[in-house]
């Protein structure tokens, strides 16, 4: 079985990026990205409205990495690592089968820059190189045009279309399930 280890948090940078752990902090910034509609839009999950409900979560993403079951990273510039502009990580891990989900978001300010893809791609390599990961999943919904194109730009497999299989909002949803393969 996988046996991941985050008690250290691991930092990862890239050429633009500081991949870091989300703090208390983080609070503000990350109930901005939240609790838009324009980041939101193909998230299919409620809102957060309140710093609160964002301290919440912040406190479920560090036991998730204290407990080993999932990580997730703030995404920052490096030239000013101490704003949040993004979250990426693989929020379930499923020890068993080798397999992590990941998730990821960012503010609309940096979307179409190319920052998402290198972020995901350091992910990547982390998920299969450090965890040793033998699969990554990523759910989307399929309205997500710019969602699918950065997974297939990453090699990404799309392996399942579920019609209407998610109820949100009081409508059924479909979902489009994407994969890609450690090939070491």
């Amino acid at each position: 079985m996988l046996e991941p280890n985050f008690s250290t948090f691991p930092e990862i940078t890239t050429e633009r990026l500081l991949l870091s752990s989300i703090k208390k902090e983080d609070a503000p910034e990350l109930l901005l990205l939240r609790s838009s509609e324009k980041v939101m839009e193909y998230i299919d999950k409620e809102r957060t409205k309140t710093v609160e409900e964002t301290a919440t979560l912040i406190k479920r993403i560090t036991e998730d990495a204290l407990n080993n079951e999932g990580i997730t990273w703030k995404i920052s510039m490096k030239e000013n690592p101490e704003k949040l502009i993004g979250t990426i990580g693989f929020w379930r891990i499923i020890k068993p089968h080798h397999r992590a989900e990941v998730g990821y978001m960012l503010h609309p300010n940096f979307w179409a820059k190319g920052l998402m893809k290198e972020a995901l791609q350091a992910v990547i390599d982390f998920g299969f190189n450090t965890i040793c990961l033998h699969s990554i999943e990523a759910h989307i919904n399929p309205g997500n045009a710019a969602s699918a194109a950065l997974l297939e730009k990453l090699c990404f497999v799309r392996e399942a279309y579920f019609k209407e299989d998610y109820f949100f909002r009081g409508k059924f949803l479909d979902s489009a399930i994407y994969s890609l393969l450690n090939k070491k």
